[in-house]
């Protein structure tokens, strides 16, 4: 794929990591070595559930509480009643109250994290919260301990689909690290969704992060709560348009992440979602996100009641400037199956799920 954009990865002998010892080849030449997809799993499988005061002095609870607002808020807007839900990299289930709130009929849950498809476990089956035991949730559910980016889903899925609605949020950059891995992706969304249906997600906007890295100084860039650092292979801060993967950056963010990643251009990933007959409904900055949806008073008090707004009605008004600047890297997108939505469908294997799940029903999968 040679589509040009304005800043293009470079192609340089240092940028892939070595020979996997499990190969997946959808493409019959991409190999792609575990160990980086290793470091991500083993630091989310490391971070525990933590207390609510462990929670509220995190030094950037206020941009949790922003990200949990926008993605409470494209729940809203695209989830119905009755949906079947696949939340792709669903890590430590934070997301499952959403879904609950919007009354979906069947939720399937897939992380590579071993630890974070327990702590989801715990969360659902009520466990979670060291004060008090909450409700029950209202959906059966199935979870998954499998590299989404990997396997092919369908066969795994095949009885749980088609899927109203799916979900991947703050780690789809984890699939760009070679095009086999982000074509698996996107082939999974595809596959698994019915025709009409929803993919909803946020992720880092690589035109953010590559304008930062070309007004730094160095390769390295950040604040008091976070650093990006890119290696010696893109010194000139140049890239070549014709290898869009594989773009390899150091993240931390104090409080949440510490691992490798990679951009994702935005206009290669729109092109290469059309491949796999998903169109693209919108894409916003989270800055221009806030701005729009903090216009509504539903989404106003919504985040109120996150504890992500204060008194005044300015967007950042609890975020310090460091974390505003943080929410600055990120986009939310929202792309859409082609096809004409059947709303008659109905899956009427959704029984698979449980309502309350036992460590013998986490399925665990393999790219082999």
């Amino acid at each position: 794929m040679k589509r040009g954009y304005s800043y293009s990865p470079s192609s340089s002998a240092g940028d892939g990591p070595p020979k996997s010892r499990v190969k997946y080849t959808p493409e019959g030449d991409a190999h792609f070595s575990e160990d980086f997809v290793q470091k991500v799993a083993d630091h989310y499988s490391a971070r525990t559930n933590q207390t609510l005061e462990e929670r509220e002095a995190s030094p950037i609870i206020h941009l949790k509480k922003l990200n949990n607002w926008i993605k409470s808020v494209l729940v809203q807007l695209y989830a119905r009643r009755g949906d079947a839900v696949l939340d792709l990299a669903c890590g430590k289930g934070g997301d499952l109250i959403k879904w609950d709130k919007a009354k979906i009929g069947y939720y399937v849950g897939i992380d590579i994290a071993e630890g974070s498809i327990e702590d989801c476990r715990t969360r659902y089956n009520g466990d979670a919260d060291h004060h008090q035991r909450r409700k029950k949730f209202s959906f059966p559910a199935r979870l998954i301990c499998g590299d989404c980016y990997e396997v092919r889903l369908d066969k795994v899925l095949a009885d749980d689909a088609p899927f109203d609605i799916c979900s991947c949020q703050f780690a789809l950059h984890y699939s760009w690290s070679t095009e086999a891995r982000a074509r698996r992706a996107l082939a999974n969304v595809s596959a698994l969704l019915r025709p009409g249906g929803t993919f909803i997600g946020t992720m880092p906007d690589a035109n953010v992060i590559i304008k930062k890295l070309r007004e730094a100084e160095e390769l390295v860039f950040g604040n008091s709560v976070y650093w990006i650092r890119f290696d010696e292979d893109y010194s000139e801060k140049k890239f070549k348009s014709s290898s869009p993967y594989g773009i390899k950056y150091k993240f931390h963010l104090e409080d949440a992440v510490d691992c490798p990643e990679w951009i994702v251009p935005f206009n290669i990933f729109k092109s290469l979602a059309e491949e796999y007959d998903l169109e693209l409904v919108f894409v916003k900055n989270a800055h221009e996100f806030v701005h729009e949806y903090l216009k509504k008073p539903e989404y106003i008090d919504l985040m109120r009641r996150l504890g992500a707004l204060g008194d005044g009605n300015q967007d950042q008004s609890t975020l310090s400037p460091d974390e505003w600047e943080v929410a600055y890297l990120y986009l939310a997108f929202v792309l859409k199956k082609r096809g004409q939505p059947d709303r008659m469908q109905t899956n009427s294997r959704r029984d698979k799920g449980k309502m309350h799940i036992s460590k013998e029903d986490i399925m665990y999968i393999n790219s082999v």
